[in-house]
């Protein structure tokens, strides 16, 4: 890929639309924009303003009355010369703008290839660049607000200080060996673990935090399940908030699962309405009440709802016996506004909406690590960087072991420089010279 030209594409989703933007990035972004676009008086293109003009065919007859935005490097997004080019979205005048920039110089650009270039050119850095495809894709508020943060450098603002502890053992350890005849100790063994403690169990603490990070990130998936007519669709509704799923009091109305995404403590959880669990009465209920009970074992948490109103049947502890074999699962009472019988049951109400907010409460803290929610950014949502910190966190252990062993701190350094690699795979690269600098200021070796 050619990083050093200029590029063009479409910044918004293909389709029809009310605006639809162009973008170019490159050293000849502007002398690209000014060949296709006719504005209405010299230097009308000015850093960091919007000018109208014109977007014009090769004929110069005009194609749409179009804003201009110009970002000049390096404060831009891509830290290049940025065009920004806001035309009517109609899908015809969005193409000739972009087959006109490509005939005046541009290229198509790849996929990512903007941030590709925004991180290469030093504005970001690899957590941002990833946070904001993650932003892109965000379903909740909630995952948004995460992912505009570690937009922002909140993991690398994490990793940071734990990279510095480690860098200047490193750099003590290397003074140690390079400049052992110019009178400077060698670092004892309780000095280096002291050093050395503080950095594996705060990234040890980071990588523990992915729990929480993937679920952010990934949500999880809930079957609702119980006897026909307890209510599942109606709940399904009110955890959903729409009227999604039919209602009627007529048994199996719900013969195929029904599914939607709703938030939960911002948490986009698939909801799993499913057909009623009962002694078959034909091929079609059959077959729903077998997808049902592959919704159950599909799920990561079972909600399987009682009708308060009626006595616990044989089919009800037959499928709270299968939920509990399956793994997680929550027991619901469900029309708590016409009885509210005792039992281990969380007793809420579909139509009136009672106990719904303690409902939601239950199913966060069932999947949910204790804590989670408090930590706000300070955890990882990636499963590259869970993977690199698992990296680090081993090779520094294996250090700690050599410590206690008296291994020679050149066999020690090895270690220490494995579980740095994962960070700077995280952060952007270590060089030899951030090591001999720390060493030149942090000694005063002026022989």
């Amino acid at each position: 890929m050619i990083l050093n030209d200029t590029i063009v594409a479409l910044s918004t989703p293909p389709g029809r639309g009310g605006l639809g933007v162009v973008r170019l990035s490159g050293p000849d972004a502007r002398a690209v924009a000014e060949r296709i676009l006719r504005f209405p008086k010299p230097d009308s293109l000015q850093n960091w303003h919007a000018a109208m003009a014109e977007l014009i065919d090769a004929s110069g007859a005009t194609v749409d009355h179009v804003v201009v935005t110009f970002f000049a490097g390096p404060r831009s997004y891509t830290a290049e010369d940025v065009i920004e080019i806001s035309c009517h979205g109609s899908p015809v005048v969005l193409r000739h703008c972009l087959e006109r920039a490509m005939n005046a110089g541009a290229r198509p650009a790849e996929p990512g290839e903007f941030t590709l270039r925004a991180y290469l050119n030093g504005r970001i850095d690899l957590p941002q660049a990833e946070a904001v495809r993650d932003l892109i894709d965000a379903t909740t508020l909630y995952q948004a607000r995460v992912a505009a943060q570690q937009a922002e450098g909140s993991v690398s603002r994490c990793i940071a200080p734990l990279k510095e502890q480690l860098v200047e053992l490193i750099s003590l350890l290397e003074a140690g060996i390079d400049f052992a005849e110019d009178d400077i100790s060698v670092a004892p063994a309780t000095e280096i673990l002291r050093r050395l403690d503080p950095v594996v169990e705060g990234i040890s603490r980071l990588r523990a935090s992915f729990a929480f990070g993937n679920l952010v990130r990934s949500g999880f998936t809930l079957a609702i399940v119980g006897r026909p007519n307890v209510g599942k669709s109606s709940l399904f509704n009110r955890l959903l908030e729409q009227d999604r799923a039919i209602v009627t009091d007529i048994h199996g109305t719900t013969r195929d699962l029904v599914s939607e995404v709703a938030a939960i403590h911002g948490i986009p959880v698939k909801l799993v309405d499913t057909a009623g669990i009962r002694v078959s009465e034909g091929l079609v209920e059959t077959l729903g009440i077998e997808r049902s009970f592959q919704a159950m074992a599909d799920a990561d948490l079972t909600v399987v709802i009682l009708d308060l109103t009626q006595p616990v049947a044989s089919e009800d502890s037959e499928l709270l016996a299968r939920a509990q074999r399956q793994g997680r699962w929550l027991l619901v009472g469900n029309k708590a506004d016409l009885a509210q019988p005792p039992g281990e049951h969380l007793a809420v109400s579909a139509l009136t909406g009672q106990g719904i907010e303690e409902l939601r409460q239950a199913i966060f803290d069932l999947i949910a690590p204790a804590g989670g929610i408090e930590q706000e950014t300070g955890f990882i949502t990636s499963v590259r960087h869970a993977q690199l910190l698992d990296e680090s966190v081993e090779y520094l252990e294996k250090a700690r072991g050599a410590v206690a062993e008296n291994i020679p701190h050149e066999m020690l350094l090895l270690d220490l420089y494995g579980g740095l690699r994962p960070l700077d795979a995280i952060t952007g690269a270590t060089t030899a010279d951030d090591i001999l600098n720390r060493i030149f200021s942090t000694f005063c070796i002026g022989k």
